[in-house]
């Protein structure tokens, strides 16, 4: 993987992007191989920022400051930092394995040999809920805490000659609920509803208009659903939520068939009859979906589609665009979209498909390399756009259980 990635010249938030992504190599339903990923982010950014793909639940962003915070007032210095915070992450590891709910532990398995610690994983939303204020990446944050210490026993002073902090860029949100007795040896994932509210307020605050500030300001505790569009407050919807929705939606639903014709080529290619006969049932399924959508599918304003994606901020590639444009036109304007017959065999999608993994990955594409086909596990990104619901929508629930259910503890 080094050698794949080590061209790039690229920020925090895009080397986080990377990293995430390399995370995601274990879990093959859900990886971007004819490279729609820059869409999908985009979508998943305006709907739900902050969060990422292998984020689990909501108290690491209290876990992660707390640790750090501790570890400030200690002054532990930057040559020492890194080994003392992971100590400290690993013991919340151990904690929660002790806890009554388990679900989305992360390093649970690996505990002490864990790679990527919780804080690496947050690092990035924490800074976009406002709740970490140093502006660097988390190696910066570590060189910086020598000179952080040497500014804060420097104070500055006021008229009355007493010492005052203000003067000094604070690394950590002043408002952080406080890190609990016994903590990290003693660690849940429950939420006390002042931690919940505090939650909701970064949200609000620092994502107005998106639709995760919309749900969690809702405070309604809801029945998980596969996609954010099938939440039973979709019809409450500012208009601009329900814009972005719908065109995520559409692109999620269209785009799917894609990932489908790719597996069902290689299946047929591998000579797996009854995987081959699974995607063409799968495409049969994909066209009856669509066939349902057709009036709002024909209607599409791809033009505004475009203008929302490159209004988040996100850059395209001009292939990228090219392709996802060719595989509309045929979906929505040609026959691919109407049968699993018409997907199956048009061979104009079929070399749509072909010609885009090669230009992804060259010699490495399984469609061209026997070698590459042949460590294909029979299912390589299938899995249906949903923009990281499934991670913020138990963000959302942890956050709503507080807010309804939460005790009054610290």
């Amino acid at each position: 993987m080094t050698s794949f990635f080590s061209w790039m010249d690229y920020s925090e938030h895009e080397r986080r992007q990377v990293l995430d992504v390399i995370d995601m190599f274990n879990e093959q339903d859900t990886r971007d191989e004819l490279g729609i990923g820059t869409v999908r982010d985009a979508f998943a950014d305006m709907l739900f920022p902050g969060t990422s793909t292998i984020q689990t639940r909501a108290r690491y962003f209290l876990f992660v400051p707390w640790t750090y915070l501790e570890l400030e007032r200690l002054k532990v210095p930057s040559n020492q930092i890194a080994a003392r915070a992971r100590r400290e992450e690993v013991a919340v590891i151990e904690a929660l394995a002790q806890s009554e709910d388990q679900e989305g532990i992360i390093g649970i398995q690996a505990r002490a040999a864990l790679k990527r610690l919780p804080s690496n994983v947050y690092w990035q939303g924490l800074g976009r809920w406002g709740i970490r204020l140093f502006a660097g990446s988390q190696d910066q944050y570590h060189r910086s805490l020598d000179v952080f210490y040497g500014r804060t026993n420097r104070r500055q002073r006021n008229d009355d000659g007493e010492p005052f902090d203000g003067a000094i860029p604070k690394n950590w949100h002043a408002g952080l609920p406080p890190r609990p007795e016994g903590f990290p040896k003693e660690a849940s994932f429950s939420l006390s509803k002042l931690e919940a509210e505090y939650f909701r307020e970064r949200i609000m605050a620092r994502a107005p208009g998106a639709l995760l500030a919309f749900l969690v300001e809702q405070g309604e505790v809801f029945v998980r659903v596969p996609f954010p569009w099938e939440h039973h407050l979709v019809s409450k919807l500012p208009a601009h939520n329900r814009e972005q929705l719908q065109h995520a939606r559409n692109f999620s639903e269209t785009i799917h068939g894609a990932a489908l014709l790719y597996n069902l080529m290689l299946a047929e290619l591998a000579g797996l009859k009854d995987l081959s006969d699974e995607y063409n049932q799968r495409l049969q399924d994909w066209a009856l979906r669509l066939a349902e959508r057709v009036d709002v599918l024909s209607e599409w304003d791809r033009r505004r589609f475009w203008e929302i994606v490159f209004s988040s901020g996100a850059r395209i590639p001009i292939p990228t665009r090219r392709f996802i444009d060719a595989w509309l036109d045929l979906v929505l304007i040609g026959d691919v979209g109407r049968n699993a017959r018409s997907a199956s065999l048009n061979d104009d999608a079929r070399q749509l498909i072909h010609e885009r993994e090669r230009s992804l990955k060259h010699g490495q594409a399984r469609l061209d390399n026997r070698r590459a086909l042949e460590i294909w596990n029979g299912a390589a990104g299938t899995a249906q756009l949903n923009y990281r619901w499934r991670v913020a929508q138990t963000i959302l629930l942890d956050i709503l259980a507080g807010l309804k259910g939460g005790d009054d503890r610290a």
